[in-house]
């Protein structure tokens, strides 16, 4: 097993990218390595060791067996964990801009908030955020059509806006309350949002499932109530009280399911 530890001791305005330092990519690295490595800072590279401490212990014959840990203020940090496929990344802090994006196995917890396109067309892997994300959480980028396929994502406080956009598969839990549009273009794919949400999860799907354990302020037309229904197992998931199920979108032809907490959603029954 090998432990990297990265210690910030100073402080970019200019965000880091980490793209390319994954288990995948540094699992043979020495501390030598690490300190001869320049990280690209804008339109420029500079030595890690410039804005890091770094610590190297053990050994690891693969990703797999290699946990980075990230500590201090980590806020323009971006990439963290991109594309991962092994191993295991700890962030004691906040993460910047696409913290998971392609991650296709392994797993990142951030003890702290994450920026926009967190777990960005996720394939697999594990993916936790103790603090709340920023919009396009498990979506796809600019212009894409491809979504989160894969992987589980849990953030423990709120989401904002368009949550898995394009999803076509994976999990997310959201503990918190989530902003409009969760689950727009969703294909496929399950979401449970713990809190409130604002407006319109769901729009445009052609299927999958969203469950709003919270109170839902506005729905869209397009979903068709199909009953009440109490303590449902809902894609193998056990909920506890009284749902209301809906289909759609139907703008779409939509198979979807949306199922909003009756107990909270009253007016809507």
């Amino acid at each position: 097993m090998k432990t990297i530890t990265l210690n910030l001791t100073k402080f970019s305005s200019i965000a880091l990218e980490f793209d390319e330092l994954t288990p995948d990519e540094v699992y043979t690295w020495s501390k030598e390595d690490f300190e001869k490595y320049q990280v690209p800072v804008g339109n420029s590279r500079f030595p890690l060791s410039n804005y890091f401490d770094i610590e190297v212990e053990g050994d690891a014959q693969g990703p797999e067996e290699v946990k980075m840990i990230l500590n201090g203020d980590t806020s323009r940090v971006k990439y963290i964990g991109c594309g991962m496929t092994a191993g295991e990344i700890i962030v004691n802090g906040d993460a910047d801009l696409q913290a998971g994006a392609e991650m296709e196995g392994g797993s990142i917890t951030i003890y702290g908030n994450a920026e926009s396109y967190a777990g960005r067309e996720m394939r697999g892997g594990s993916l936790e955020i103790m603090g709340n994300v920023r919009e396009y959480c498990g979506t796809s980028y600019i212009g894409e059509w491809r979504g989160m396929s894969g992987g589980v994502i849990k953030v423990h406080g709120n989401a904002g806006k368009q949550l898995a956009d394009c999803m076509s598969g994976g999990e997310i839990y959201v503990d918190g309350g989530c902003d409009i549009l969760a689950g727009i273009h969703m294909t496929k794919g399950y979401i449970e949002i713990g809190g409130d949400v604002t407006r319109w999860p769901g729009g445009q799907m052609k299927n999958g499932t969203i469950v709003v354990k919270g109170k839902l302020n506005e729905l869209l037309e397009g979903f068709e109530p199909e009953g009440v229904f109490e303590d449902p197992s809902i894609d193998g998931k056990q909920l506890t009280g009284k749902y209301i199920k809906y289909k759609g979108d139907i703008g779409v032809n939509g198979k979807g399911s949306l199922w909003l907490n009756a107990e909270k959603n009253r007016d809507k029954l």
